[in-house]
């Protein structure tokens, strides 16, 4: 290969770069601009391409529009390598019109169904390959630790062990066992390393992370995937500890490629070699951006909308300021990874009369699933819930009656907001209740906005009328930086308008769609039932009126810890330090909703907590068996979540730590018996030289109200 011949697999562009009209703003219907793909493929020999124009298209056009490009970089180029096109599938194939849309991933976190997961993953991957595309943007393996960060609810929480669970079903559904089968793409993890705590709470701004910190809480879930065959990996937008990450050459190879073993696909984010220069301003040019990204680690530049990466990586070269054998490596990767999804040999689907079940009721009943089984039951104030079917109930709030807020960002286009025009099939909140209970009996008036108060009065008039209110509020759609905020309080509209209806007198259970915690203190304990039903996605309207009216029992528990206060913003793993009082001051920890609470319509009982043994040798598997049993007059499910404290440590242990979890499903006054083991990695934490350690001492079990305490001796 020539050095222009690497470059170009090195270097990926948006596929507005080659559509008739400007960049970001594509003519109408989208063609291929013959000249632009001749500059791109031809001359360029551009390896990748992302995106979608804007809009979902349909399988026809992406067939069409792929194998054009295809066809391109096949016939007309000296060695015929086809592009590789990935795209943003992170809750169901997003650009591609009537795709299956699945809750989004914190969603997910709080289903705590593993092979659910493992289902929406795999049918996501179906719908990819079926829109002509074979590699996946996902899954998302940040651990968010600021409730603030505008990308919480597309990662799987705030607990490590959660996210790496989690994000291991996802990939086993993306991938399989060989990803060149015509049902599966190749996943890509997001986003190495530390991007979930940037320290301002923003999108994009600095983090600072210590190494021990990095490796207890944001290094393991993709050390899990890595381990587990992950593809492709792209990299945090974000500086950690003064460092841009994609500058970081110990994150990039010292990390990922020597001690993680990654030998795939290292992919940039959106534009981010240039923003070493322009933002971070660690480079005092582009042409420097590149030498220094290059040298860190990365393979493909994502640059996205124009061709200079190539210009400049070609200039370095020629220079011998960066070596070809350098290019090798990454070439090798990129070549790797298409030959082994099988586009060397298959560029496109073959036909897509081989999807039959594309958007298929099959499909839609497992999103479905998911999304009765990921709505969280927070409040239920004397049993309130569910809901007789005789009701008349007034909907109510901005969320009740539009498809964007179930869905969020991602859906449709990047933001999510126009997700009602193209999605008009489903389910909206009132639509699917007036389905449930019927028509006559349900009202909608809006009342208030985002952040604005509508028809009041209407809305007023309209409870006077009701047996309940189910009022919906939250966040409009957004994703990256257009979700940073300042206040994580609703807008002051939707408080007082929940007022309102608070004093109507009549029942009011309050429904939140949001892609994070939004503060509703002054409101919680005076609403009979609060649901945080997050982004449930394109199904989550009829799930939300199972729920309400009795046909589902809720069984999700939170993901994340629910602040109470504008400042409280500690998790659930916090530090003894964190919640004993100093000469009678208050608690630091008070939140709201605890992680991992969760309210059903059936009650479960946890007994005969039983240990295998009460002291234990370092390379002994320690059983722990625990009864459960449904003592209510309901089918139900629960997840069970073990936790584990080391009371005391030589790193200050946390007052609780999530170590494993399962959900079992029981009929009324069924009971079955759950084993759980731990061994010394679940008994281990990052110590002083920032490695992995296990000391003797106590440790606490803790399963529901059960708890049990062990010893774990040193080696004789």
């Amino acid at each position: 290969m020539t050095i222009r011949e690497k470059v170009g697999q090195m270097t990926q562009i948006t596929l507005d770069v080659i559509l008739e009209g400007e960049v970001y703003n594509a003519t109408l219907p989208h063609r291929l601009n013959q000249n632009y793909l001749k500059k791109a493929i031809q001359e360029y020999r551009i390896g990748s391409i992302l995106n979608t124009p804007g809009i979902p298209l349909s399988l026809k056009e992406w067939l069409a529009l792929i194998s054009d490009i295809q066809t391109v970089a096949i016939k007309k180029t000296r060695l015929g390598i086809p592009v590789l096109y990935g795209i943003d599938a992170i809750h169901g194939v997003s650009y591609t019109v009537d795709a299956t849309l699945f809750p989004q991933q914190i969603n997910m976190a709080a289903s705590g169904n593993l092979d659910l997961v493992k289902a929406a993953a795999a049918i996501t991957a179906y719908e990819t390959r079926a829109s002509a595309i074979p590699w996946n943007f996902s899954p998302v393996l940040d651990v968010c630790r600021h409730p603030l960060w505008p990308r919480l609810w597309e990662t799987f929480g705030e607990d490590t062990h959660l996210a790496t669970k989690m994000g291991l079903a996802m990939l086993e559904g993306y991938q399989g066992q060989q990803i060149d089968h015509p049902y599966k793409v190749a996943a890509c993890l997001k986003h190495f390393l530390g991007y979930g705590m940037p320290l301002s709470g923003k999108d994009r701004t600095p983090a600072w992370i210590p190494e021990r910190y990095m490796r207890a809480y944001f290094l393991p879930p993709f050390e899990a995937a890595v381990k587990a065959g992950a593809a492709s990996i792209m990299v945090n937008s974000g500086e950690m500890n003064g460092i841009p990450v994609h500058a970081n050459k110990k994150i990039l190879t010292d990390l990922l490629r020597d001690e993680l073993g990654f030998d795939g696909l290292l992919v940039t984010d959106w534009e981010d070699i240039k923003y070493l220069h322009s933002r971070h301003r660690v480079a005092s040019s582009h042409k420097e951006a590149v030498k220094i990204a290059i040298e860190a680690g990365i393979d493909m530049s994502m640059v996205p909308d124009d061709l200079s990466f190539a210009d400049h990586l070609i200039e370095l070269v020629e220079e011998g300021a960066i070596s070809e054998q350098r290019l090798d490596q990454s070439v090798e990767r990129i070549l790797n990874l298409k030959q082994r999804l099988g586009i060397l040999e298959h560029p496109v689907v073959k036909a897509q009369t081989d999807y039959q079940l594309f958007a298929s009721e099959q499909h839609s009943q497992f999103s479905l699933d998911l999304a009765r089984e990921s709505i969280v039951l927070l409040k239920n104030e004397k049993g309130i819930l569910p809901l007789s079917k005789d009701s008349s109930v007034l909907v109510s709030g901005f969320s009740g009656n539009a498809m964007q807020y179930l869905n969020g960002g991602w859906t449709s286009t990047w933001q999510g907001d126009q997700a009602d025009h193209f999605i008009k099939n489903k389910k909206t909140i009132q639509a699917a209740i007036k389905d449930k209970i019927g028509a006559a009996q349900v009202q909608f008036v809006e009342g208030c906005r985002f952040d604005q108060l509508t028809d009041l009065e209407r809305a007023l008039a309209a409870a006077a009328n009701c047996d309940h209110i189910i009022l919906c509020l939250g966040e409009k759609t957004y994703t990256e930086f257009h979700g940073n905020i300042d206040d994580l309080n609703l807008p002051d509209a939707q408080l007082e308008f929940a007022e309102q209806m608070i004093a109507t007198g009549k029942p009011v259970h309050l429904v939140l769609l949001q892609g994070r915690p939004r503060l509703i203190s002054s409101i919680a304990e005076k609403v009979a039932s609060i649901i945080c039903a997050f982004l449930p996605g394109n199904e989550g309207g009829i799930a939300l009126a199972d729920i309400l009216f009795g046909d589902c029992n809720p069984s999700a528990k939170l993901p994340i810890t629910y602040p109470k206060h504008a400042h409280g913003l500690v998790a659930y793993d916090y530090k003894h330090s964190e919640a004993s009082s100093i000469q009678g001051s208050r608690s630091c920890y008070d939140p709201l909703f605890e992680f991992g609470e969760g309210l059903s319509y059936t009650t479960f009982e946890y007994s005969d907590l039983v240990l295998s043994a009460n002291q234990i040798e370092m390379t002994d598997v320690l059983e722990v068996n625990i009864k459960i049993k449904n003592t209510g007059s309901r089918k139900g499910k629960e997840i069970v979540q073990l936790y584990l404290r080391d009371e005391y440590a030589s790193i200050t242990p946390s007052v609780r730590v999530l170590k494993a979890f399962k959900k079992v499903d029981l009929a009324p006054q069924e009971e079955c018996l759950l084993t759980f083991n731990l061994d010394q990695k679940d008994l281990s934490f990052v110590g002083h030289n920032n490695e992995w350690v296990c000391e003797a001492g106590i440790f606490t079990v803790m399963l529901g109200d059960q708890k049990a305490i062990f010893e774990l001796k040193n080696p004789v």
